[in-house]
């Protein structure tokens, strides 16, 4: 990272440049070695009362005193190191959206407020794409309003890490108290080679609509209501798979050895809810399921791949790394406090 001219730290960084990508050095300790200094690369979020602000990609704020600041400037935005599409957050989060749509759903300005009777973060939470049409206190106020007269805690789900991300709507949830709770990852990558990998897909059967079976894998369902259902089923056009486990002693259907879902929407396919029986892991069966799903895809035209996944699940991060996903962006839900 060069910061010098002619041999000389220079800050090139003003309060007008809050909202930029920024990278700063601060001076951290000082002693017989020589001094120490502490690079930072993100949003600058906010220059008050004398701190520099700065939002990571990963959503990780960092405090940097104006008195330790040696060295900063503008940079551009982080350059793209995705294999497969192209996507803007923008188009990515609409996508996303409508793959896992609400029960009740109801606009504060460009903001959308989402519920579905508790069932998932993502479908009970406010998705701020633009701006709510009043000051941020205030829309914050009517968003906790709106939840609690649900019986929900309110969330709000921001991103950052990509051109155009909400790092300045973090930094100033954070700064009222709200704490992000979750963090996932968003990955993308090309449909093809999802689709003409070697998996044996005999076994995997699909279908249009979610039943019993497919549900009793599906580890977040818990006592599935309609709004489970509704939320599963919601998507321009929504693909169950099931790989089936080992029948009842009664001869019925037992519970599935692995489950997935993919919504096709335009040239996006998105995976969700690919789940194994621990028993059965190491098998191939996961990726079979993805397999099957992302051929069905790409016979309706699809020629994008993306996924959600927490960051903390370090198992299917590393399968998604092995079948080329790589990371756009990262959102956050924070709850009110």
């Amino acid at each position: 990272m060069e910061f010098t001219a002619g041999g000389r730290f220079e800050v090139r960084l003003t309060r007008a440049d809050v909202g930029k990508r920024v990278s700063v050095r601060q001076l951290t300790g000082s002693g017989a070695g020589g001094e120490k200094f502490t690079d930072t690369v993100g949003v600058l979020t906010s220059w008050d009362g004398g701190v520099l602000l700065i939002t990571r990609r990963t959503g990780e704020s960092v405090r940097v005193p104006e008195a330790a600041l040696v060295a900063g400037k503008v940079v551009p935005a982080a350059p793209a190191r995705r294999r497969g599409p192209s996507a803007s957050f923008e188009e990515l989060a609409g996508v996303c959206a409508r793959s896992w749509q609400p029960v009740e759903s109801e606009p504060l300005g460009e903001w959308r407020l989402r519920a579905a009777s508790g069932f998932t973060r993502r479908a009970n939470s406010v998705l701020p794409l633009g701006d709510p049409g009043m000051e941020l206190d205030e829309a914050l106020t009517r968003v906790r309003r709106w939840y609690e007269e649900r019986g929900l805690p309110p969330y709000v789900q921001a991103a950052t890490g990509a051109e155009g991300t909400q790092e300045r709507l973090c930094a100033e949830l954070e700064r009222r108290g709200w704490r992000p709770e979750v963090t996932a990852e968003v990955r993308i990558a090309a449909l093809a080679p999802l689709g003409d990998r070697d998996a044996d897909v005999s076994r995997v059967t699909l279908g249009r609509g979610v039943d019993e079976t497919w549900l009793r894998r599906y580890q977040r369902s818990g006592v599935p209501g309609p709004h489970v259902l509704h939320v599963l089923n919601s998507g321009p056009s929504v693909w169950f798979a099931t790989v089936p486990g080992e029948p009842g002693e009664d001869g019925e259907p037992g519970v599935p050895a692995a489950i997935g879902r993919c919504v096709v929407d335009g040239r996006w396919a998105g995976f969700m809810a690919v789940e194994v029986d621990p028993a059965c892991r190491r098998q191939g069966l996961a990726t079979a399921v993805m397999t099957a799903l992302a051929r069905r895809a790409l016979e309706e035209g699809a020629s994008a791949a993306w996924l959600q996944v927490e960051s903390d699940n370090e198992g299917a991060r590393a399968l998604y790394d092995a079948m080329g996903f790589a990371l756009h962006h990262r959102y956050h839900h924070f709850r009110s406090s």
